[in-house]
């Protein structure tokens, strides 16, 4: 049984917590770890049957018992961590974004390369989302010859709080940055050249602390596709993820997850059931698939499915983006020095 430690116990360090106690097998937490733990989220680990929980994550990065750690902490500390872990020889699960920082992310891929026997995977969930996977496979397939268009709309149905808005990295880094990495792996081809435009129409205090809350993003492929993101901080009817990919066979699109598909027609008009609201609801399979298959890469010695490399890519757009959005100009991905 691989013994895993979780770094960080907050929303997103739980949610996979819940994916290995419920749902994933050859796994178990010996130890979760976070400076600011509370009663709640020790009540929590209790619960959980988790045997230990530290304020301090070095305990568990030197417990030779556990095999592999999740870094669920601060954005900030994610390729600090990784670093540490990686001369530990703790295969790694990170959350995304590694860093903000090109340069940081590049010394954990250099890390990497001197200890190969390490396996490390990037937190992109949505890329085990049930829906996503349809339209990649049909691509692969071929069964809509080839992409032409890529349109993917992602709007959340509230906005972030400010304070979180203020070290988040803005949109692109840290909401688009999805977006981003789904375009690489829907299409299979690398991104180029990018086109941002924003601006603040939901609320004016993400203005103030220096982001925007609505863009419109396009991009140009290698392999000749284009793509358009639109994104929002708040769309009043729920969880907005919608993605269609044109080709010069046909086309293939997703609909949003709802509670039923069931349809009310009456003389009154025609309703159905509003989007899932919370992205815990929309892609709780997806984190749970996304462990699973980390475990089964360490257990089964294989490849990550999304490697550090992939943790790199999408930054290097979100940085074009943010260059594109202030200098009013598409910015080639060239420009964003390594």
């Amino acid at each position: 049984m691989l013994k895993v430690g979780i770094i960080g116990a907050g929303r997103i360090g739980r949610v996979h917590g819940e994916s290995i106690t419920k749902y994933v097998e050859n796994a178990e937490i010996k130890a979760i770890a976070d400076p600011y733990l509370n009663e709640e989220q020790k009540e929590w680990i209790k619960e959980k049957g988790i045997p230990y929980a530290y304020t301090d994550y070095k305990n568990i990065l030197e417990d030779s018992e556990i095999n592999a750690v999740l870094i669920c902490s601060s954005t900030d500390t994610h390729s600090k961590i990784s670093i540490e872990a990686i001369r530990a020889h703790k295969h790694v699960f990170c959350e995304k974004p590694i860093d903000h920082n090109i340069s940081k992310i590049q010394e954990v891929i250099n890390e990497l390369k001197r200890n190969p026997e390490i396996k490390y995977q990037v937190g992109f969930n949505r890329r085990y989302d049930h829906n996503f996977k349809a339209i990649k496979q049909a691509v692969a397939e071929g069964k809509i010859g080839k992409p032409h268009i890529l349109k993917i709309t992602s709007r959340d149905p509230e906005p972030p709080s400010i304070d979180y808005v203020k070290i988040s990295g803005g949109i692109f880094l840290d909401m688009t940055i999805h977006d981003f990495d789904m375009i690489r792996y829907l299409i299979g081809s690398e991104v180029v050249e990018v086109y941002a435009a924003g601006n603040v129409i939901v609320d004016n205090a993400i203005g103030e602390a220096g982001d925007i809350d609505t863009a419109i993003i396009t991009l140009k492929l290698e392999n000749g596709a284009m793509a358009v993101i639109d994104n929002s901080r708040k769309s009043a009817y729920g969880y907005d993820q919608r993605a269609e990919v044109f080709g010069s066979k046909g086309q293939v699109s997703i609909s949003n997850d709802s509670g039923s598909s069931a349809v009310i027609s009456t003389e009154n008009g025609v309703t159905g059931e509003k989007p899932m609201f919370f992205f815990l609801e929309r892609y709780m399979q997806a984190y749970s698939e996304e462990i699973r298959e980390f475990i089964d890469a360490i257990i089964n010695d294989k490849d990550t499915p999304v490697n550090a490399d992939d943790g790199l890519k999408p930054v290097l757009i979100g940085l074009a983006a943010k260059k594109s959005l202030e200098e009013n100009r598409p910015v080639k991905i060239s420009e964003i020095k390594l």
